[in-house]
């Protein structure tokens, strides 16, 4: 049985996502603040967080950076009535997987959940032996670290599925429509944002080694030059 944390301090709210996820066979634990979500996964290990992002306590990007001190690849995803582009990103940027912008249906949420826990099966079937050379870098990407010169940088979830895209198809060019599919469900405005930010990320990783660009070709996507 999957098991869902979920995080919204609205009582009424809570309690229908609890027992409409509840009837289509999923445990949830509620917690109605940002703290009480942080011990209560802590205490569960759920296998998927959904969590509003104004909440007294900690609010939803405050809890998304303690969890993901803690765990790079749980799923999270935001309830959020902020739909500004800047909320969106920065909620992609702390680690988070998908949102949802309120009000919203429960067969979305639903279908949301189920994609991010495929998913997560999918890489937890990857072989554990995955390590790439990239430059002076080594991408180890089943631990989801770059080292260089014994130094390790730790990625994120995304960061690492991305890194692993862009070298397997390096010297060509990785199309953005596809990237923005796999990893993020949906091509829309806010997750090419998104997509953006993490291409930033990846080039700061990368910027020690002069001859390993992440280069963009206007208007198709990314190219990595090893």
């Amino acid at each position: 049985m999957p098991t869902v944390l979920l995080v919204e301090d609205e009582v009424w709210l809570g309690q229908i996502v609890k027992d409409s996820l509840e009837v289509r066979g999923f445990q949830v634990w509620h917690a109605m603040d940002g703290a009480q979500g942080l011990t209560m996964y802590q205490t569960h290990s759920p296998d998927v967080v959904v969590l509003d992002v104004m909440m007294p306590q900690l609010d939803g990007f405050t809890l998304t950076e303690r969890i993901r001190s803690q765990n790079a690849t749980v799923p999270i995803i935001f309830l959020t009535a902020r739909s500004q582009t800047v909320d969106v990103v920065k909620g992609f940027e702390l680690g988070g997987n998908d949102y949802l912008k309120k009000p919203f249906s429960m067969d979305e949420l639903i279908v949301r959940i189920k994609a991010l826990l495929n998913r997560k099966i999918t890489t937890l079937a990857q072989p554990e032996n995955e390590q790439y050379q990239i430059g002076q870098y080594l991408f180890d990407y089943p631990k989801q670290k770059l080292i260089f010169k014994g130094k390790d940088s730790v990625l994120s979830y995304r960061e690492s599925e991305l890194l692993k895209r862009l070298f397997l198809q390096r010297n060509q060019v990785l199309e953005r429509s596809k990237v923005l599919q796999d990893l993020w469900g949906d091509d829309n405005f806010f997750n090419g944002r998104s997509l953006d930010v993490f291409i930033t990320h990846l080039r700061n990783y990368l910027k020690a080694d002069p001859h390993v660009q992440i280069v963009n070709i206007r208007g198709i996507g990314y190219k990595l030059i090893v």
